[in-house]
């Protein structure tokens, strides 16, 4: 389990594609609070539908790319397919715990469709953001995670038997609670949101980079 201090990590914005990341995870944080709640389980249904979106339109746009650069992807593609396919996990397991209704299963594939067009609209424009994107919404997730765990620890909602498919993924004992999931998805959440800060962190430094060799140039042909 990862310590209580590296779980509420925060990265502070340091620039306008930070704060335009963040501001708009916000604003769908305001919704899906607005909208669910208290109803952690059915709320992690909806959230984990879009969570699983971006490492898949990551990884298959820098699939593309790869592809018609002839360049290699550092690794970079097989990550973010791992992430989409954990998440994927997330939602699997969620189903089973909280029996999405029909309006809430509608609301899915909405919430999918929309995002998935949006979520390509940001990277094509600028991946630093998008990566940025989701390390907040995954310290938003963790966020979320630990209220579920605290709504248990104080009996606000039954710790059920942990869903078979959650044993059977997450290697856990035959005897796990519906607490010892939601622990190791926060995990999960935590190691996703660190590794979109870093790749924004990477892309924003080639960026830096790149610029200072361009007033480097422009000033050396000045002289």
């Amino acid at each position: 389990m990862i310590s209580m201090l590296k779980l509420i990590r925060h990265h502070k914005p340091q620039n306008l594609s930070d704060r335009v990341a963040l501001a708009f995870t916000k604003s769908l944080r305001f919704l899906a609070d607005t909208f669910f709640k208290k109803k952690y389980g059915h709320r992690a249904v909806v959230l984990e539908t879009v969570a699983a979106v971006p490492g898949m339109v990551a990884g298959m746009l820098l699939h593309l790319k790869s592809l018609r650069k002839m360049q290699d992807d550092r690794g970079w593609i097989k990550i973010l397919l791992d992430e989409a396919a954990n998440e994927r996990m997330h939602l699997m397991t969620f189903i089973q715990i909280a029996k999405p209704t029909l309006i809430e299963r509608i609301i899915i594939m909405i919430a999918q469709f929309i995002f998935i067009f949006m979520y390509l609209i940001i990277y094509l424009i600028s991946q630093r953001t998008a990566h940025r994107i989701v390390g907040y919404f995954e310290e938003e997730a963790v966020i979320s995670y630990s209220e579920y765990l605290k709504e248990i620890e104080d009996g606000k909602i039954e710790n059920i038997k942990a869903p078979e498919i959650a044993i059977n993924y997450w290697n856990l004992p035959l005897n796990s609670k519906l607490k010892d999931v939601i622990e190791v998805i926060r995990d999960d959440e935590a190691g996703h949101r660190d590794v979109n800060h870093s790749f924004a962190n990477i892309i924003n430094i080639k960026k830096n980079t790149n610029a200072l060799k361009e007033d480097k140039n422009k000033a050396q042909e000045k002289i």
